[in-house]
């Protein structure tokens, strides 16, 4: 565990694989519908694995890379603190149980999947699960009020990818290209130009 500075909580390092793996399998049976409304909650809320700069910085990393967002962060977070065999370990951790109980329940499933209350119950789930995404997303914008380019420019950058993807139906490949790679050059430009004005004093 890492020491508190100044009674300011730190973030906690798993301390064995074992902790890493049931940590992780605890973390993907809560994530009915996709782990996002959970998943900073548990990392950062209550395991302490990630602070919320940590978690905003790792879960944007794991949203472009190619595949399931919660098992890029899986193995980013397994090569952080255990190397390549804490990769293997989060994917084993994130994948195991989930895929015992979904072939558990597709078994069931089968029998009475034509039963309209059972289809309008799963319709119920979707709105809750949009719910849980939306207060997920507003708990991030936290972070936006240290970011170096500015809360103002984080604001527009979020309007251009929402009216790009929401709007005008572009492809995730392009925005990325285009909206991602120009905040992070204009990130890199304004931690440079920071970095410059510090040395200099």
């Amino acid at each position: 565990m890492e020491k508190s500075i100044n009674n300011i909580p730190t973030k906690v390092v798993p301390e064995s694989l074992s902790i890493f793996f049931w940590g992780l399998s605890s973390l993907a049976l809560q994530g009915f519908g996709g782990v996002l409304p959970v998943v900073q909650k548990v990392l950062v809320d209550k395991k302490k694995w990630l602070t919320l700069e940590e978690f905003s910085e790792d879960w944007a990393v794991s949203q472009i890379l190619p595949g399931p967002n919660i098992i890029n962060l899986s193995v980013i977070l397994g090569d952080r603190y255990f190397g390549f065999k804490g990769c293997l370990v989060g994917i084993a951790g994130i994948l195991t149980l989930p895929l015992l109980l979904v072939l558990s329940f597709g078994i069931l499933y089968t029998g009475i999947s034509e039963d309209p209350r059972i289809q309008g119950a799963l319709h119920g789930l979707g709105a809750v699960a949009a719910g849980l995404i939306g207060s997920s997303a507003l708990r991030l914008l936290i972070v936006l009020k240290t970011q170096i380019l500015g809360l103002r420019v984080c604001w527009i950058l979020m309007l251009l990818t929402f009216f790009a993807i929401g709007i005008f139906k572009l492809p995730l490949f392009w925005v990325i290209c285009t909206v991602g790679l120009g905040s992070c050059f204009w990130s890199y430009q304004r931690l440079s130009f920071s970095h410059n004005q510090e040395a200099n004093k």
